[in-house]
Formats: structure tokens, C-alpha cells, sequence
């Protein structure tokens, strides 16, 4: 067995990704370990490397030095050492999991562990480098899932100049931050786009040719419709990567299960990002990921920082390409769709909703007003208000008891 020279650090990260990047870059003396072969990036920048409009090392984030391609096989929590795929075994005062998640891969018939050729998840980098060298003009893309990632996906799949459904099984798009009229606004978007999308549409199967390498030649739907696909993204979710923490014998439920000090069920080991389990929450965002290591690094370098859970807003900017014609009255036109979603926008009993449209612009704002505090809100078009409506929700402060709610969707945010 081989041991790195100095085979002691005080502080070790297993994970490359956003969140150990963040903690990296805070924490001096951290040893990253990252099974990537890439240096840490921006996943949330991973469309715009799809689209062609970013190459790889533009997104990439500044951290310590990771040692990259290399893979985490044990934790040995009595001697506190992490067991390495290349032999090497490292010691730890802290051990810091930020493992991240993987994708779904949803029960799908003709779908086993190997994928078959024109299958893509889209959640690393060398997915997305993939699914690019794939991607020519005219290919016929199915994209499973209409989530904020499949709606990326399709998005850059058509900007690349592919021919794109979109399929979605729930009632609207990005149900998770949408309410239906605005999903509505969206699916416009996209369809001036030239993207197809059917939603309220469940996928049954792929299918695929015979042979020793089958590749996918069409989507399979539940009412015996096919959609044919020479290439299929799966943007079905994620799932917080546990196994590590499960065979260490750490408390794990739906993720790794962290006190307000990010610190798992051994004193000695912390877990942030997506595969963090707080409170009951797995935030499974970026916003998440980079506050939970903020707070960590803080608790690291002996502070009194707290993790109090994050109220994270979602942006999303959808641009036409210049070869697609935006339909008059879309959301953006003609530069484009810009959309921010916060906090719960589908109203309870008992809420107060105000709500603003511009059909001729394609604007849209909503929010959404629980007894004295703002629940959530969408707003599409012009953005100007986001920032001070965001600021007033993610502080939840009570709002003026003398201001007018109609006051909330003012360019100012009223105050």
C-alpha cells in the first residue's frame, strides 16, 4: 500500500466540484481530491459550453490544487484515512464529502447500466463535451425532462441548429420554481425557438438497434407514439451521491445528514453540496453549494458561523439564435427570455397574489404574499425588480404594513 509523501493534512475534500472548489479557495492547506480529469468548473455555465458560446476553460473556477482522476474507494473512520483507487491513502483531521450527485437514469425499457450509443445524461463536463461533438444541424434530439436542466439542454441543443422535443411528464414546465402561466410564457419561448414540447407526457421506453453496440433510433411514449431520436438527453434529476458515507456507516437518509455546522454524525467529517442533507433539505442548486461552504470554511477556521438553510433565487436566460425568427410577443423577444423564480410561487388559501402581464412585451411578473412576508414570485422580461424582491425574500423581513402590494412588482420593488 502506498502512502502520499506528508500523508497528513488537516483538512481533506473528497470532491472537485463547486462546493469543494468554494472551500478550497477559502480554506488554505485543503487537499482536494476529484475524480474528474478536468479542473473544478462552473456546472451551472455546462449549457453555454453545449451552445458553443463558452469553451471549457472559461468556466472554469479558481481553487487549490486537486488531484484530479482519481477516486475515493474508503473511508476508514478509526485511523482517519481516505483509501484511494490509485493506492494512495491519505490522513485527515477533517474529512470535508462534497461528492455531489448523479443523474437519474430513469426505469426506461432498452435503458440497462451501459448506455446506448446516442444516449447522453447532462451533468459533467464530459457529458456535455459529448453530447457537443453529437450535436450537428438537423439531428433529431429528444430531450427527457422539463426541469431547468432539460430546459437548458434544449435550448443549446437548438441553438446548435438540432431539431429538438422536449418531454416532459408533469403538467408544466419547471414546475419545481414555475407557476402555469408562466410556464406557459416559457413553452412559447422555447417553441419560437423550433423546439417541440410536449408535456403531460410519459416516456415508456427506447428504441434501439440490435447488435453488440445498439444506439438509440427513437423515444418510446406511454400512448404508443414514438418520437425518433438520433440523440437522447436524460434530464430526469439528480440523486446525492452517498455511497462513500453509507459503507463509513454516517447517518444517511435522502443525503448525508449535516448539523448547522455542516458536520455530519462523526465529529470529524463534514459534507456540503448537493449531497448534504440539512435539516431535512437537499438543496441540490449551486446557491446551496457555495453558501454551505462559505458557512464551513468559516466553522474550519474555528468561527462561530452557522448554516441556517438558503433561499436561493433561479435565474435562467434563454437567447434566440440569430437563424430563428421570434414570434411577437414572446417573453424577451428578440433578444432572448430572461426569468428569475423564488422562494413558493404557487399560492396557498389565504394568500395574497398580485400579478402584472404584458402580452405586447411578453412580460410577466407574479409574486406571491404570505400574511406579512413574500413567499415567492416569477418575473419574466424585464428584471429589473428582482434584485430588491429577491433581497426582501431571502431576508424575510415583514413587509410595510402601510406599503400597497402592487407596489412589490414597481421596477424599485416599491421602497
Amino acid at each position: 500500500m502506498r502512502t502520499q509523501s506528508g500523508n497528513t493534512a488537516r483538512v481533506v475534500v473528497i470532491g472537485a466540484g463547486m462546493a469543494g472548489a468554494r472551500l478550497a479557495a477559502r480554506v488554505p492547506g485543503v487537499t482536494v481530491i476529484g475524480e474528474e480529469e478536468h479542473a473544478p468548473y462552473n456546472r451551472v455555465l455546462l449549457a453555454e459550453v453545449l451552445a458553443g458560446r463558452y469553451e471549457p476553460d472559461v468556466i472554469a473556477l479558481p481553487s487549490a490544487e486537486v488531484r484530479r482522476g482519481v477516486r475515493v474507494v474508503r473511508i476508514d473512520r478509526a485511523d482517519r484515512l481516505v483509501h484511494c483507487d490509485d493506492g494512495s491513502v491519505i490522513g485527515y483531521e477533517r474529512l470535508v464529502l462534497a461528492t455531489g450527485s448523479n443523474p437519474v437514469l430513469p426505469p426506461l425499457r432498452g435503458l440497462g447500466h451501459m448506455l446506448p450509443d446516442g444516449v447522453h445524461p447532462f451533468r459533467t463536463l464530459d457529458d456535455c463535451l459529448a453530447l457537443r461533438a453529437a450535436v450537428r444541424p438537423g439531428v433529431r434530439a429528444v430531450v427527457i425532462g422539463g426541469g431547468l436542466l432539460g430546459v437548458s439542454a434544449a435550448r443549446a441543443l437548438a441553438e446548435c441548429g438540432a431539431q429538438v422535443v422536449l418531454a416532459q411528464q408533469g403538467e408544466h414546465l419547471m414546475e419545481r420554481q414555475l407557476d402555469a402561466e408562466s410556464a406557459g410564457l416559457l413553452r412559447r419561448h422555447l417553441e419560437a425557438l423550433g423546439v417541440e414540447v410536449h408535456t403531460e407526457c410519459r416516456v415508456r421506453g427506447l428504441r434501439c438497434t440490435d447488435g453488440a453496440t445498439p444506439a438509440v433510433r427513437a423515444v418510446e411514449l406511454a400512448d404508443g407514439y414514438e418520437l425518433e431520436a438520433e440523440i437522447t438527453v436524460l434530464a430526469c434529476g439528480v440523486r446525492p451521491r452517498t455511497g462513500l458515507a453509507q459503507a463509513a456507516g454516517l447517518d444517511v437518509r435522502k443525503g448525508v445528514v449535516v448539523d448547522d455546522e455542516l458536520r455530519t454524525s462523526d465529529p470529524y467529517i463534514h459534507a456540503v453540496g448537493d449531497c448534504a442533507e440539512h435539516r431535512g433539505t437537499v438543496y441540490g442548486l449551486a446557491g446551496a453549494a457555495l453558501e454551505q461552504a462559505d458557512v464551513l470554511a468559516g466553522v474550519l477556521a474555528g468561527g462561530s458561523a452557522r448554516y441556517e438553510g438558503t433561499r436561493a433565487l433561479t435565474r435562467l436566460t434563454l437567447r434566440s439564435p440569430a437563424a430563428v425568427p421570434v414570434a411577437a410577443g414572446v417573453a424577451g423577444a428578440p433578444g432572448g427570455l430572461d426569468l428569475a423564480a423564488f422562494g413558493d410561487s404557487r399560492p396557498m388559501p389565504g394568500d395574497d397574489v398580485i400579478r402584472l402581464a404584458d402580452a405586447t412585451r411578453g412580460a410577466y411578473r407574479t409574486v406571491v404574499v404570505r400574511g406579512d412576508r413574500l413567499a415567492g414570485g416569477v418575473l419574466f422580461g424585464d428584471l429589473a425588480a428582482v434584485g430588491t424582491l429577491a433581497r426582501t425574500w431571502q431576508d424575510d423581513e415583514p413587509l410595510p404594513a402601510d406599503m400597497s402590494l402592487l407596489h412589490l412588482l414597481t421596477n424599485d420593488g416599491g421602497f
